[in-house]
């Protein structure tokens, strides 16, 4: 068989190698010790995933005969737990066919393409065929979860087909419910009652009473859904359920700060810290922990003058170990978008200008940064340029840019106030202020109000006649209305 002919039997195959699981979308250093983690940590029948997976990054970290050895173990784990369902193995199999096809052992590759082949065969003559595929749409998913927040709309998809066949399966359940979530979450927006994950995290909960996980990302949500006292009851049973778990932990602690129970929930992450002290999510929590800490200190401190010397010295100890746990975020986790951003406010709260500064070019620098990232950035960047470096230009610059990337997030409404509040304030210093017109316009043709952008634009072009910008936006909406 010649080698083109085996590339096109390998790119037939349903595995890690064919579901352009990018190296572009993830930090692969930092998704193996997560990997690595999770191995220790999580005790279920699904191990032969993880080491599917982290076979995977070790062919692109170009270690092939590490890639071998975790194949092996998946193989083992899956026949150690596959109760004779050999449907776990062809994603196994098939990621072996990938990785002897790139050491040029084509005899090896095809024994491998060979034996999915004979699964399939084998599976097509029992009961079992019609659980072919959403056991590898359920792995799919999995792994586009793990392998980072660009592959989590693929995730939801690669769930939901599974489910069509087996509705009722607890793990896919979890699975889809988990990629739900996180899409929410990215999405930054206030959930309503109507949210996607909240039926879907209940039914998993019900489907799946053991998974205490799933039970902690359903408390959380009700937290979002302003229903704290019952997304509680979730959260304790989780905790009594896996005390010891870091991923329970880390929700759990979660809630207990946005509860504004900091102390209770630093308790928490310190225990999660003891378990897996290269966590960047941990570490993260903690910073804001201290960050919450140190600005209640702060309103202490307004309304107590008396004791203003001893709450300053709190302030400034609670200050740097906010900064200490911000930057080991950053450190362990280098596309940690929110670390980078949460460390350049507490840099600017030290007055360390230059350094907050660099943290926020950091962030726009992440490889895997979102749309909604972006804005965001956008926005804390401009309220840093207007407030700590008193550059309104620039302030001005990132609102913009924020406003001009097409998502919503709760910074995107704060970007237009910060801009007709700008806006506002120099019309009412002088009545002739181009620019206080211009940004007027700018605002109402973002919310789409088209009849007031146009007014203000041609107040701005009266006051600056050969303005191109306000030019062109006037004619782009006069061709609208």
């Amino acid at each position: 068989m010649t080698e083109k002919t085996l590339k096109t039997l390998l790119l037939q195959l349903n595995c890690h190698f064919t579901w352009r699981l990018l190296e572009k979308n993830a930090e692969i250093d930092e998704l193996e010790e997560r990997l690595h983690n999770q191995l220790e940590y999580l005790i279920n029948a699904n191990k032969y995933m993880v080491y599917n997976l982290l076979s995977y990054i070790k062919y692109l970290q170009g270690n092939y005969e590490e890639a071998i050895a975790n194949l092996d173990e998946a193989e083992k784990s899956s026949l150690a737990n596959a109760a004779g369902v050999k449907s776990k193995l062809l994603v196994t199999y098939s990621n072996y066919a990938w990785v002897y096809y790139h050491l040029k052992q084509y005899d090896k590759s095809q024994l491998y393409i060979d034996k999915v082949n004979g699964v399939h065969e084998e599976l097509s003559h029992t009961s079992n065929a019609k659980d072919t595929l959403p056991e590898i749409y359920g792995e799919q998913g999995w792994s586009m979860l793990k392998f980072g927040r660009k592959h989590y709309e693929k995730a939801k998809e690669c769930f939901e087909k599974a489910l069509k066949e087996v509705p009722k399966d607890p793990e896919l359940n979890s699975g889809y419910a988990t990629a739900v979530y996180r899409l929410e979450c990215l999405e930054k927006k206030s959930l309503d009652e109507n949210c996607e994950s909240l039926d879907l995290l209940k039914r998993a909960v019900e489907l799946n009473p053991n998974d205490s996980v799933v039970k902690a990302l359903l408390g959380l949500t009700l937290q979002d859904l302003k229903r704290a006292d019952q997304g509680l009851k979730y959260i304790e049973e989780a905790l009594e359920q896996t005390p010891n778990l870091p991923y329970v932990l880390r929700y759990v602690a979660k809630f207990y700060r946005r509860e504004g129970m900091t102390d209770k929930a630093l308790g928490v992450l310190k225990r999660a810290v003891s378990l897996i002290p290269n966590s960047s999510f941990h570490h993260h929590q903690i910073g804001l922990c201290y960050r919450n800490k140190m600005y209640e200190k702060k309103k202490l401190a307004r309304t107590d003058p008396q004791n203003k010397q001893t709450y300053t010295r709190e302030i400034q100890e609670l200050l740097q170990k906010s900064i200490f746990h911000f930057k080991m975020t950053v450190e362990l986790k280098k596309a940690h978008t929110y670390g980078y951003t949460d460390l350049a406010q507490m840099y600017t709260e030290a007055n360390q200008i230059v350094k907050a500064e660099e943290m926020y070019k950091k962030a726009f620098n992440v490889k895997t940064i979102t749309e909604q990232e972006k804005q965001q950035i956008h926005f804390y960047y401009g309220n840093f340029e207007l407030k700590a470096k008193k550059c309104e230009k620039e302030a001005i610059k990132h609102y913009k840019e924020a406003l001009l990337i097409p998502v919503m997030t709760f910074e995107k409404e704060k970007c237009e106030n910060a801009l007709e509040w700008i806006a506002e304030r120099k019309i009412k210093h002088n009545p002739r202020d181009a620019l206080g017109f211009g940004l007027l316009g700018f605002v109402h043709q973002i919310k789409k109000n088209k009849i007031d952008a146009v007014e203000c634009y041609e107040k701005a072009l009266k006051l600056e006649p050969h303005n191109e910008e306000y030019l062109s936006h006037l004619c782009e909406l006069r061709l609208a209305i």
